[in-house]
């Protein structure tokens, strides 16, 4: 007996120590690290540009809105960029340079902050102004390398590194989802604390710090990561196998076939000419050259029109289009309707469990019913919670009034009869995606008559996050699982440049009625928006499965099931 107990006890001692050593955890940690710092950093640089620009919310939003823009227009090219290059060497590129951009952010925000008296005298503030231009075109630079960094770990390196397994692959992604919901919370808590007992100066200069070191620590586990893994050291692209891009690829053959390494074949495709091709540099020149990252941008939406799972990232997208969320604009009506901050917190705490939930119930029905399922299942949760936000607009307490116009604010605004703080705060909140506090509202909002219409709202956006998060998983990993490893890069990228444009689209909604009289339409439009993604997730769905969508499945029918990809939508 003593013999089988330390048996097992070496045993159990062994699997720990493995599992803190795999290449899994390292991710795990890797990924922690990175997400904490970008949380602090998305929260705080709205907050500085706020105080920088005498409380004014023009900075934030025309940071919001290059943010948004960039993405939207190079999200193909920086895929294609993962995609083109080794990913040892796209990881640790877009981590210098998004942790360099951030500490250099920092930096010139504490030199702004101390020295702002004698900037705001010097040639006229001119200087102060390239200080903000600069400030935001740096903060820019560094969400895109976010950019490139969540796509190349995220979509690339968890699938390399689960191998051929799908229920690793999912665990995986449950694991990244749920330390994104607890950094989201406590990142922000954290600099906001050290900001309100030290100060803003005593705030940029933590952040540039932890980013430092950040930087340090992540660049090692990255290192061990791909030591651990061999495969992420192949990055092979067989003909036979690719959906070829002729507008990113001239080769007529793959590396592979000519003879070289999986190392070599990962090299840049556009460096490459067809044989006996003219030199690039003399047949197209400088036109050529500056037409290159359109011809991308335009190949990359056409891959990601053809794809299988096209109807399926779609429906991703269009959850975007959605007030429905706890962001600046949600939580700016709430305080409308009479809510405190103190409210608004546990609300936002209850979000971030139920988040939690959904992610953990995706890996629990993923093994039951299969992937494709499960993403028709966490839909049709989701629609039925968010139908408790449609019943919000009418119900009692609802400022929802028809007979007022949802452009009247903006119209008169826009005429110069009256200056408006609400539109304005409404305008500013609409680009700031970054903004997790609500804006400062000119006079306290009278009591309201009744709490049912912003309890039924609040309680339909904190139920649907179940689904949603499910269903945020389960296209993920039908991404992951059916893009082809040579553009997995430019079908991700292009895919947030989806989600950008829908949130866009949203912001742009509120813009034009910001009144708490059209929020209830907005509510609907939203839902609308909600259930047209869901239809397309259904039809994609429908199309793979069949019949046997609403059918129950043994283990080994879910199994064949997942292993074959969809039908051609």
């Amino acid at each position: 007996n003593n013999y089988n107990n330390n048996t097992n006890n070496n045993i159990s001692s062994e699997s720990i120590r493995h599992f803190f050593t795999s290449a899994k955890f390292l991710i795990y940690m890797g990924h922690a690290l990175s997400t904490w710092g970008d949380r602090m950093w998305n929260f705080a640089v709205a907050v500085f540009l706020v105080e920088l620009y005498g409380n004014s919310l023009l900075l934030t939003a025309v940071y919001g809105l290059v943010v948004a823009g960039s993405v939207l227009l190079l999200g193909a090219n920086i895929g294609n960029w993962v995609d083109r290059n080794p990913r040892l060497k796209v990881a640790q590129t877009s981590l210098l340079v998004q942790n360099s951009c951030v500490i250099m952010c920092g930096v010139l925000l504490m030199l702004v902050f101390h020295f702002k008296a004698q900037l705001v005298e010097l040639y006229n503030g001119w200087i102060l102004t390239v200080c903000y231009i600069l400030v935001i075109s740096i903060a820019n630079v560094a969400n895109l390398a976010s950019t490139a960094t969540s796509i190349t770990i995220q979509r690339d390196w968890v699938v390399v590194v689960a191998g051929q397994d799908s229920s690793s692959l999912a665990d995986m992604n449950a694991t990244v989802r749920i330390i994104d919901q607890l950094t989201n919370i406590l990142a922000p808590m954290l600099v906001g604390q050290i900001m309100a007992f030290g100060s803003h100066f005593v705030g940029c200069g933590f952040i540039s710090g932890w980013n430092l070191a950040s930087m340090c620590v992540e660049y090692g586990l990255l290192w061990k990561v791909y030591q651990k893994t061999p495969a992420l050291a192949l990055k092979a692209v067989h003909k036979e196998q690719q959906h070829e891009l002729k507008q990113l690829s001239p080769l007529k053959g793959t590396d592979c076939e000519n003879g070289q390494s999986p190392e070599e074949s990962s090299q840049p495709l556009m460096d490459a000419s067809p044989p006996g091709a003219a030199d690039p540099g003399k047949a197209a020149g400088c036109c050529g050259a500056a037409s290159q990252p359109l011809r991308t941008f335009r190949a990359g939406w056409v891959a990601y029109y053809k794809q299988d799972i096209f109807l399926a990232g779609m429906s991703l997208a269009f959850l975007y289009m959605t007030v429905l969320g706890f962001d600046c604009i949600t939580t700016g009506f709430a305080y409308t309707q009479g809510l405190n901050g103190s409210i608004l917190s546990l609300l936002m705490g209850a979000s971030a469990i139920s988040g939690i939930c959904g992610t953990v119930a995706f890996t629990w029905i993923r093994r039951k019913c299969g992937l494709i399922r499960t993403g028709f299942i966490s839909g049709t949760a989701q629609l039925c919670c968010l139908l408790l936000c449609v019943f919000s607009v009418f119900a009692p307490g609802s400022p929802f009034d028809l007979s007022v116009s949802p452009f009247q604010d903006l119209y008169a605004h826009l005429m110069g009869q009256q200056s408006l703080p609400e539109a304005e705060h409404s305008l500013g909140a609409a680009f700031s995606t970054n903004a997790t506090t609500p804006p400062p509202l000119a006079q306290e909002p009278p009591p309201l008559q009744s709490y049912m219409s912003v309890s039924l709202l609040f309680a339909g956006v904190i139920a649907a996050r179940v689904g949603l998060w499910s269903f945020d998983l389960t296209v993920t990993q039908l991404i992951q699982e059916n893009v082809i490893e040579s553009e997995r890069g430019v079908i991700n990228g292009v895919q947030n440049s989806m989600n950008y444009l829908l949130d866009l689209l949203h912001f742009i909604m509120v813009i034009l009625a910001p009144n708490p009289e059209a929020f209830g339409l907005l509510v609907i439009i939203s839902v609308s928006f909600v259930a047209m993604g869901h239809a397309m997730y259904f039809r994609f769905a429908f199309k793979s499965l069949g019949s046997r969508l609403f059918l129950c499945c043994s283990p080994e029918q879910k199994a064949e099931t997942d292993a074959s990809p969809p039908t051609t939508v």
